[in-house]
This record gives structure tokens, sequence and C-alpha cells, in this order.
């Protein structure tokens, strides 16, 4: 009899997913900085963006949103409509999409106290945590029962992240980017390091001129049959500042797969009456 264990087959990566919370965005009044900034941040990391949703300040659709993320297994960054005015409904929905209470955590208690004692002494007045006031910023630490605390380097006020099914969950930040943006890096790196690839990613790119994307999808479809784990990309342009009209045509994956499929990809393009330009390479 073996007695050795049976070998394991390593866990797939989760995906990973965005959401935008707020009218602000959706009516043009904010440009929304997070889409960018978070495909930078993950493809430090050797990771990459698997979807983003977009959301105004309904709380029937933020909850319905938030629903979708937990059921999907994935690692969802959420922004905005986390503070503790009226129009800020993200807390709320959360506990709705999860089915639990709010309340005040603990941790977050003590730094939003901080916070105001900070405050207090910055402008030369005695701390009054029974004043109104600071009893409503306390309103910013309630989060579903169950959550726990993202740090905020800026101001201390934190965000918090609830598990959703399987290995995915869901992380609430602000929406203000110099607080968002590195309590996102700080999650990805305390909760997903695991999953880092480092230097496993690159994209490998043509232009081509004089071609239209019809014609080359056999091409594109038999790359990709015959190099596993590769994926092909076409993107067209009429008005480019510098080519023109034409498609970027490429390949993308782990770099000893790319190599193989580029050059395939190449020779493919051969069989067409096309001209190539530039070459690009991005990891």
């Amino acid at each position: 009899m073996n007695s050795s264990s049976p070998q394991q087959t390593p866990a797939k990566r989760p995906e990973f997913g965005l959401i935008i919370v707020g009218d602000e965005i959706l009516s043009g009044k904010r440009a929304d900085k997070h889409l960018p900034k978070f495909i930078e941040l993950l493809a430090e990391r050797g990771l990459s963006l698997d979807w983003a949703d977009y959301v105004g300040d309904s709380p029937e659709r933020i909850t319905q949103t938030l629903q979708r993320a937990f059921d999907s297994g994935a690692v969802v960054f959420s922004c905005g409509g986390i503070g503790a005015t009226p129009d800020d409904h993200t807390r709320q929905c959360a506990a709705r999409a999860l089915d639990v209470a709010l309340a005040l955590h603990p941790e977050a208690e003590a730094l939003i106290r901080q916070r105001m004692q900070d405050l207090a002494i910055e402008q030369g007045v005695p701390y009054e945590p029974e004043r109104e006031d600071n009893k409503h910023r306390l309103n910013m630490g309630v989060f579903p029962v169950g959550a726990k605390i993202i740090p905020n380097p800026y101001n201390k006020i934190p965000g918090f992240s609830c598990q959703g099914k399987g290995a995915g969950a869901v992380h609430f930040v602000p929406g203000f980017p110099v607080m968002a943006w590195p309590m996102m890096a700080w999650v990805l790196d305390t909760h997903y390091a695991q999953w880092f690839q480092r230097g496993a990613w690159v994209e490998k790119s043509v232009i081509v001129f004089g071609a239209m994307e019809s014609t080359l999808t056999p091409l594109m479809e038999d790359i990709e049959s015959r190099h596993g784990g590769v994926k092909v990309f076409s993107l067209p342009s009429v008005d480019h500042p510098q080519y023109g009209r034409h498609i970027e045509l490429g390949v993308k994956g782990h770099p000893d797969a790319v190599e193989s499929a580029y050059l395939d990809l190449k020779k493919g393009l051969a069989t067409f009456e096309a001209q190539l330009g530039a070459e690009l390479v991005r990891n």
C-alpha cells in the first residue's frame, strides 16, 4: 500500500475585481483614477484585473453589486461611499449583502478616537469625546459584524474587509486616492503575496497596417489553440496620433510561452499582404 500523500494540484489564483461607487463618477463631476491605479498596483505584483463595476449612490444597486462580488469568490476592492454622510451607503449595503448586522468595530473606534485627539491638539482645543460631531465621526467605524480593519496611513480612519465565499473577499477603502491607494497596496501585500508572479508575464505585439480584424481572426484562433495559456489580442485604431489606422496584434502570457507563440504569429502574418510596423514589449 502506498502511504505517500496524493499530489495536490496547485490552487488557481482568484480573480481580482474592482467596484467604484459614487454619483460623481457617473455624472462626470469627477474622473475615476482608481481603475488605472489599481491595474498598475496589480501589474507591479504580476497580477491583472479581471473585471470592474461602476455604480452610483443607489443603495439597491450597491447592495446588488456587492452581493455579486461576495458570491463570485473573487478578491474585490470597493472604492468610495464608506464615510458617514447621508450619501454614503456602502457600509450599510455591505451588511445587507452579507445579511449581518452593523456594529462599531472596537479597533476602528480606537483609531477614530485617536484621530479626533490628534485634531484637537493640532487645532489647540480640548478633546471633547461627547461632543455631537465627535460622536457622529464614530459612525465611520460602524462595519458589518465580522469585518476586519484596513489601516489608513493618511488619517487613521480605517477601511474594512469582509469575507466572501471561498478565498474571496471584498475590501472597502475610501474614495480619496491619497488614502485608498496605499490601503489597496497594503491589502495586496499582506493577504495575497502568495499569488504574486513578478516577472512571470509578458506581452509582445506588432503594429499591422492594411489588414482587417475579420481577416486576421483565423490566425488568432490558430495561435491560441496551439499555444495553451497564451492569450491573443487585437486592438484596432483609426486615428492613432503616431500610427494612424492600424491594428496592434499580439500575444500575452508567461514569457516562455509568449516567445514561441509570437514567432508563430509573425510567421502567420507573413501570408497576409499587410505591412508590419513597430514591435512592442510590455511586462
